[in-house]
């Protein structure tokens, strides 16, 4: 067997790896699913599974750093339909509220991500993956006389915190306005932002 096939083999698994571990974390919470579950679900060893990842923990690290990806690439395709820089700033907050209901995204993103690997920690992948498109878009915005001179780490931090709060407040909302509510009420509060 040559070496570009063992590569390959090793991609395969550590991709069934992932793919199973998200779909049970998703459907039943990190704390719920145990190792010997995952690998008989993904068809490999568990020295499979300790070849490519450390443990559960970084398996899920593993799984939570694809869906911050699939969560950023959703907002900037969003974002990036938009020609105006304001409208482009507001579509990607609310691409991001919307993506956030996914119950997928709410178990894995917002409900078992700090859970897991600890505030700080979640807090880190989460400026990478979001945060920094985030204050560059606030950036932008200030550069282009939109929004008020201000520094930006704060106001990334501030807005960021209350879109992921919001996500959180409507995955355990029985009213079924809460999307449309929530989305109206990140409208006002951008709006607010916004220079004379």
């Amino acid at each position: 067997m040559t070496e570009g096939v063992r590569a390959q083999q090793r991609e395969q698994t550590r991709r069934a790896l992932v793919a199973e571990s998200r779909q049970l974390f998703a459907t039943r919470g990190y704390a719920a699913v145990g190792l010997a579950e995952i690998v008989r679900v993904a068809g490999v060893t568990k020295g499979a599974l300790y070849h490519h990842f450390a443990g559960k923990a970084e398996l899920f690290r593993a799984v939570l750093a694809e869906v911050q990806r699939e969560v950023a690439h959703r907002v900037a395709t969003t974002a990036d339909a938009e020609e105006d820089p304001w409208a482009r700033f507001t579509a990607g907050c609310q691409a991001f509220l919307t993506a956030s209901t996914d119950p997928e995204i709410q178990q894995i993103m917002l409900i078992d991500g700090p859970a897991v690997l600890g505030w700080n920690e979640w807090r880190a992948l989460d400026e990478a993956a979001s945060g920094r498109h985030l204050a560059d878009a606030l950036t932008l915005l200030i550069e282009e006389g939109l929004i008020a001179p201000q520094p930006v780490a704060p106001l990334t931090h501030l807005l960021s915190g209350a879109m992921n709060e919001a996500a959180l407040w409507i995955a355990g909302a029985a009213d079924p306005t809460a999307l449309a509510d929530t989305r109206t009420a990140l409208a006002r509060m951008l709006d607010a932002l916004r220079a004379p």
